[in-house]
């Protein structure tokens, strides 16, 4: 599942292109298309992601042979809001006309919290109603969060974070509970924003502590004869409890190396390097896998 955040930010501690143009997203999104990606994550705080995936889709015919998942912009909600209800209503709408579509396959609360506010819930069971989503969910960081919705049987999509470093959720029953709550399970930062990428020359001095984390994962590759992309994409891609992977790309060449790397190796034999991924980095501290903690170390 290709996301789109790098097609309307600047995105990623290890980008080293910035935002693509207009015809460089289109490449992109053409390629993805070529290569059989037929779901696109996005979100209305993503720039102009939305308007630049609905010109893509419009112009190239394929409404009705993608599906698209958006999110409610982030602490857009007040709690005593009387008028909720109408607001995510409101909100669905605005991201389906800059999409330049009639159908949401899935829409997800950006901010966590918003979930537990019964008027979100009954808004978005609304715009189900009336035919505005087909499914919707949260995109959660936390994993108290990650186990209440998938627990609550009022979702059908949940997107978490889940990559080598952040391995939270695979100590805790959560994707049992999917499982059982037919919950599809979306898992995102594959990469970790890059920083799964990144030399340890160019880490800036408030992330030093992660380049021995680095020196370990690379010595495991070297063991088995991968590279990082491919280790951090057969890592989530492997996982079957795992529905989609999402990731991102900056560039065409960026999305041709991930395709490439996804079907150019046999999958079962990184059997006996994920299990050594598994073993070694399973309690990675917060300040660490949250990219929101990166400026605050």
């Amino acid at each position: 599942m290709l996301g789109t955040v790098q097609l309307g930010l600047k995105y990623g501690i290890n980008n080293k292109t910035g935002k693509p143009s207009r015809k460089d997203s289109f490449a992109i999104l053409e390629k993805a298309v070529e290569e059989g990606i037929n779901i696109f994550d996005t979100a209305a705080a993503y720039g102009d992601a939305e308007e630049i995936l609905g010109e893509f889709i419009a112009s190239r015919g394929l409404k009705n042979k993608v599906k698209v998942i958006s999110k409610l912009f982030p602490n857009l909600v007040k709690e005593k809001n009387k008028n909720t209800e109408m607001l995510v209503l409101k909100e669905v709408k605005k991201s389906l006309q800059r999409l330049q579509l009639k159908t949401l396959d899935g829409f997800l609360l950006h901010t966590p919290t918003d979930f537990y506010n019964k008027h979100v819930i009954k808004g978005l069971q609304k715009c189900r109603g009336e035919g505005l989503i087909k499914h919707f969910g949260v995109s959660i960081y936390e994993t108290k969060h990650a186990l209440d919705v998938v627990g609550s049987r009022l979702v059908d999509y949940i997107q978490v974070p889940y990559n080598i470093f952040d391995q939270r959720l695979s100590k805790t029953d959560f994707f049992k509970i999917a499982e059982r709550n037919n919950v599809k399970v979306f898992a995102r930062s594959p990469f970790l924003q890059g920083l799964l990428f990144m030399e340890e020359d160019n880490m800036p001095p408030r992330l030093s502590e992660v380049k021995k984390y680095l020196r370990e994962f690379d010595n495991i590759l070297n063991k088995y004869h991968f590279s990082r992309l491919e280790a951090c994409l057969f890592f989530s891609f492997m996982n079957p409890n795992i529905d989609y992977v999402v990731f991102g790309v900056e560039t065409k060449k960026q999305l041709d190396e991930d395709i490439k790397a996804v079907v150019g190796r046999n999958k079962s034999s990184f059997d006996a390097c994920m299990e050594e991924l598994n073993n070694r980095f399973v309690n990675i501290k917060k300040a660490i896998i949250f990219p929101s903690l990166w400026s605050k170390k």
